[in-house]
């Protein structure tokens, strides 16, 4: 049987129109591109910076801000609407940055979620009050820019917001008590700010807080007992403001605090015996305040706290006697600048396994001590004591030292025969009684490790050193001593200097031209000694200097007529043989015009 041509055609087109069919089932939907209203959005945020070190918004080109090529945007893959503007700096010691303001027409992204522009320093003016339309945020991040004015009141209105870090800007004012209603907040950050007036009372509410830092701002006033209620809290920062009053005994009901930072206020009182209660507390600072009595026994029982300073405040004797077992995580500890009289250091932590023993002005007497585990010890200062001995041996055994301090001691020794840990990189034994040469402080074995070396105020003699090449010295004070001979040629090889000081010794010679290449030197001070010649035009090259002092020398000539050497103090110069030139007289037989250029 035949079938018409036209029923056989019939039959190829349903067959083709199934197949066609199939295939639009099977492929998968494509992704709406994103919001018209969204991209003009973005588009007046990149066009409100004027300059992208970052290079994040040179990326924000073609019609689809969700396809992925934005970067730092990211959109809701069923509806398009961006949800997600994420610019941070890449490092924290990265020289990337934004230059330019926060616009408004961010506050029309009416779908984001997610807001972090972080780290881009130079982002300046104020926080938009558009920002308060962004109804479902939940993290609003702008740390560490220089954003100004003041906290828009009207973010109270973002209800759903669980994370808020305005830290490291210029804002100023007072925190606007509408924070206080968004009762979802986890963290809030306002650290590094210029904010001022109490904590708010309306914080009471803010039963979910995990993390508060409010550090380093002008805050005044009590610390609200209701803190004491955040069950949640882990960490409180309120550190480097103006509180006053005592700490709160509430503080103490939080069982999962973990760190807890009160230092440099006004506080005033005991520290509560309750602060034993504090089961989960890791790192205890209270230092900087007016805090009176003693430091209590209780604190024994905190079985996690590895960091203890209570530094520069008023406690007395006598320290607890904290058992063998007692703070059994501690690591570093800071009982500097208290009314103490401690006499020796107390056994309790010479036998502890520490990383930190910082007892400064603590009327320690007689020998440096003898710690039990000096192998584990990273940085001690024992400074503004009456300790007169036990420097010979006292390095002995200290593998892991960093960093020690004991200056303003009696301490008695040559240190010619001082044998330092490889790993030292900070040495202050000024104001001592030393003697001896420098060769064990200044020499090939501890050029690479040592920054900071200041034996001032002792009485060592001998030359200066020669200075190897990869030095890494950033300070170098050898003022106030009996040193001899020339400043050496190689002092050039101290590249990272920063600060120098020879003053009031008996240095003779030049000052060497090759000074004129620690181009980042800061300080530099060399009165009082027996220099001759000219101050070389090479240290015009130092353009960062901030302070020089060529008093009471031999020197002659015309100083540097450049920034800032003609625009020091004429102090810095005076009591030499014939210095001219600005800021002194002008040099004879010179041309004014030239003099003054």
């Amino acid at each position: 049987m035949q079938f018409p041509i036209w029923v056989l055609n019939l039959v190829l087109i349903f067959s083709f129109l199934s197949q066609f069919s199939e295939s639009v089932e099977s492929s998968p939907p494509q992704a709406p591109i994103c919001s018209e209203e969204d991209r003009a959005s973005l588009l007046s945020f990149k066009a409100s910076i004027s300059q992208d070190t970052t290079d994040t918004l040179s990326s924000w080109t073609g019609r689809d801000c969700c396809d992925g090529g934005w970067e730092g945007v990211e959109c809701n893959p069923s509806t398009g609407r961006v949800n997600v503007l994420q610019i941070q700096r890449p490092g924290r010691d990265s020289d990337t940055y934004m230059k330019g303001t926060l616009s408004p027409s961010l506050g029309n992204l009416h779908f984001l979620e997610v807001m972090v522009i972080s780290g881009m320093k130079h982002i300046t003016g104020p926080i938009p009050a558009s920002f308060s339309n962004l109804t479902r945020l939940t993290q609003l991040v702008l740390e560490d820019n220089s954003l100004g004015g003041y906290i828009p009141p009207s973010l109270g209105r973002l209800s759903l917001l669980q994370s808020l870090s305005l830290s490291g800007n210029h804002l100023k004012g007072q925190i606007p008590p509408t924070i206080g209603s968004l009762r979802n907040l986890v963290q809030v950050n306002l650290a590094r700010n210029s904010l001022a007036g109490p904590i708010p009372l309306s914080f009471k509410t803010l039963r979910n807080l995990q993390y508060l830092d409010l550090s380093n701002n002008l805050l005044s006033g009590p610390i609200p007992d209701f803190v004491g209620e955040f069950q949640n809290l882990t960490y409180i920062d309120l550190s480097y403001n103006l509180l006053i009053g005592k700490i709160p005994i509430s503080l103490f009901n939080l069982v999962n605090l973990l760190d807890l930072s009160l230092s440099y206020n006004k506080l005033t009182g005991y520290i509560p015996d309750q602060v034993g209660s504090l089961k989960s507390l890791t790192s205890l600072q209270l230092s900087g305040n007016q805090l009176t009595g003693h430091v209590p026994l209780s604190i024994s029982r905190l079985q996690n706290l590895w960091y203890l300073n209570v530094s520069r405040n008023g406690l007395s004797d006598p320290l607890p006697a904290i058992p063998s077992k007692g703070i059994p995580a501690l690591l570093s500890i800071d009982l500097s600048y208290n009314n103490l009289s401690l006499g020796n250091v107390p056994d309790w932590i010479r036998s502890k396994q520490l990383k930190d023993v910082h007892l400064a002005g603590c009327k320690l007497k007689g020998d440096l001590p003898h710690f039990i585990r000096p192998n584990s010890l990273s940085s001690i200062d024992l400074s503004d004591n009456y300790l007169v001995g036990g420097i010979s041996n006292f390095f002995t055994n200290m593998s892991s030292l960093q960093k020690v301090k004991l200056s303003n001691n009696q301490l008695r020794c040559d240190i010619s025969g001082l044998k330092l840990p490889s790993e030292l990189s900070s040495i202050d034994l000024h104001a001592n009684l030393l003697g001896g040469s420098l060769s064990t402080i200044i020499n090939n074995m501890t050029s690479s490790s040592l920054e900071v070396i200041d034996v001032s105020n002792n009485f060592i003699s001998g030359h200066i050193p020669e200075f190897v090449e990869g030095s890494g010295l950033k300070v170098l004070n050898l003022g106030s001593n009996n040193i001899s001979g020339p400043i050496p040629v190689s002092i050039s090889n101290l590249i990272e200097l920063e600060r120098l000081d020879i003053s009031r010794n008996h240095i003779m010679g030049t000052i060497p031209s090759s000074l004129g290449q620690l181009l980042k030197l800061q300080w530099l001070d060399v009165s009082i000694n027996g220099l001759t010649g000219q101050i070389p035009g090479s240290l015009s090259h130092i353009t960062n200097l901030r302070h020089a002092s060529f008093r009471a020398n031999r020197l002659c000539g015309e100083i540097p007529q450049t920034r800032p050497f003609n625009i020091f103090p004429p102090v810095a110069y005076a009591h030499n043989l014939c210095l001219c030139g600005k800021p002194l007289q002008p040099c004879k037989g010179k041309n004014q015009g030239r003099i003054s250029q």
